[in-house]
């Protein structure tokens, strides 16, 4: 798939930045799981915990649409 910009009322966005919000979300999400079972209290440092899993969820969702 090539990545081209998106027309939005006149601006143009970047597709990432697209898949940076849903990435956001997805990673929301994923934290909500693991805080409704307890398992945050098993990282050693949940910022960057938090901060990992969203950037292996973007590269994720990049890597599945440029397919």
């Amino acid at each position: 798939m090539k990545f081209i910009e998106i027309n939005l009322i006149g601006v143009y966005v970047a597709p990432i930045a697209l898949l940076i919000i849903a990435a956001w979300f997805v990673t929301i999400a994923l934290r909500r799981i693991v805080e409704r079972f307890g398992l945050s209290g098993y990282v050693w440092h949940p910022a960057a915990f938090e901060f990992a899993v969203y950037i292996i969820v973007l590269s994720s969702m990049v890597l599945i649409i440029a397919r």
